[in-house]
């Protein structure tokens, strides 16, 4: 069977949250789609939320949950990054519980620390939201948005159960997640399961273990353990934290079965090449997703999860070069080889690689170019051609927003 992938939307779908209603998906849960989704689950005594989404999405969200069950008796939060909790401060009530994994303190920690390098190499790939951001603060007076982080008010280590309005709750550490505080939300009665981003944004798709964005490393094997404690609740409902749910026990464990075995088999084949004696370029190049799994690879890609991986057991020096161990960047001597090469020899030798389709072995000639002399057309244009063989090479969400942003950077001066 086709992988659910290709029937998926991909990250561009992404929108800001608007204040339309919820969306019903049975069972008494809403779906306010957005950054994040945010999701409102009825009970007896009030409503409980699953994920708030970006702080700009808090007074439209607190209007699409207006007429379902209030007050909030509690908010759920399946990780750290701002997305799931930003508008929480907006969404809660008085008295409202709010429910993290005991972890959530590095990632509020790394979010105050990182902010000022963070968002910056964010915007690339998510202008439009970081846009949003803008557009909303001029809307509202700002001293009116509480920023500060939401201090939980319960936390938990392996697994908790709640019981909230009459409604049963159960919340497992998955850390193999986009972050070391991921949980997940287990409905029992109803056989749902509430992922968030365990998976990624995007739902059968391999994962992001490194993202170029900017953020931790994530360790395959937690992943893998985590997908397995998905596996184990037997999910007939999954809800994650983009788009539609997906239904069908037997489609949901062949799905999250197929993620997780083509993780193990990368990861082993990593491994493999470690110990063999082969480098890192080549692995990169030869380790791929066996053909039996229909894995996408819309967010994460697979070479960059072999690097990932590499480095997680092995570090950063790749014992290739003495100058590796040491402060001084490769472009420091590209004036030198500029100047011994000729700038048109070394123009040619990429235009060539270009034409014969290495369009990464240009790059590193362009770049030599462009860090001796930043405004020769000439390299400009061969590095622009080849960004633009490479963009209409992939489907990657962030190789082609990287991709994108560095062909409008070259275009401006060629």
């Amino acid at each position: 069977m086709a992988g659910i992938h290709r029937e998926r939307p991909s990250a561009t779908d992404l929108k800001a949250a608007t204040g339309d209603p919820a969306k019903p998906l049975g069972d008494d849960i809403w779906m306010s789609p957005g950054v994040s989704n945010s999701y409102a689950l009825a009970t007896d005594d009030g409503r409980v939320i699953v994920n708030a989404g970006v702080v700009f999405e808090g007074p439209p969200r607190r209007q699409a949950f207006a007429d379902i069950a209030r007050p909030t008796q509690a908010i759920i939060v399946t990780q750290g990054h701002g997305d799931h909790w930003g508008a929480i401060n907006a969404l809660r009530d008085g008295g409202t519980e709010v429910v993290m994994h005991s972890n959530y303190r590095y990632w509020r920690d790394d979010n105050e620390r990182l902010m000022g390098y963070r968002v910056p190499r964010l915007q690339f790939a998510f202008q439009k939201f970081t846009d949003g951001v803008a557009d909303f603060l001029k809307t509202v007076d700002p001293a009116t948005i509480d920023f500060s982080f939401p201090e939980p008010t319960i936390t938990f280590d392996r697994r908790l159960e709640l019981t909230l309005g009459g409604r049963r709750f159960e919340m497992a550490w998955t850390p193999g997640g986009e972050t070391t505080d991921s949980l997940v939300v287990w409905l029992p009665h109803d056989r749902v399961l509430f992922t968030g981003n365990l998976f990624g944004p995007l739902f059968g798709h391999v994962p992001n273990l490194m993202t170029i964005r900017g953020d931790r490393y994530r360790d395959p094997i937690l992943y893998i353990e985590s997908l397995n404690t998905v596996l184990a609740f037997g999910p007939e409902r999954l809800i994650t934290g983009h788009f539609a749910p997906i239904e069908g026990a037997d489609r949901i464990a062949e799905e999250v079965t197929a993620m997780r075995d083509a993780m193990q088999a990368v990861h082993d084949r990593t491994v493999e090449k470690m110990a063999t004696g082969a480098d890192l370029y080549t692995a990169m190049r030869e380790v791929r997703v066996p053909d039996q799994f229909d894995i996408g690879e819309g967010y994460g890609k697979t070479s960059w999860n072999v690097r990932a991986i590499w480095e997680m057991y092995a570090g950063w020096f790749q014992h290739r070069s003495t100058t590796e161990l040491y402060g001084v960047a490769p472009a420091s001597v590209a004036a030198d080889v500029v100047k011994a090469a000729g700038t048109d020899a070394l123009v040619e030798a990429a235009r060539r690689h270009v034409d014969e389709g290495r369009p990464v072995q240009a790059l590193h000639l362009t770049d030599l170019v462009l860090a001796a002399e930043p405004t020769d057309n000439a390299a400009r244009s061969v590095a622009l051609e080849a960004h633009e063989a490479l963009r209409a090479s992939t489907e990657n969400f962030w190789e082609k927003a990287w991709l994108g942003k560095s062909i409008e950077e070259l275009g401006t001066s060629v």
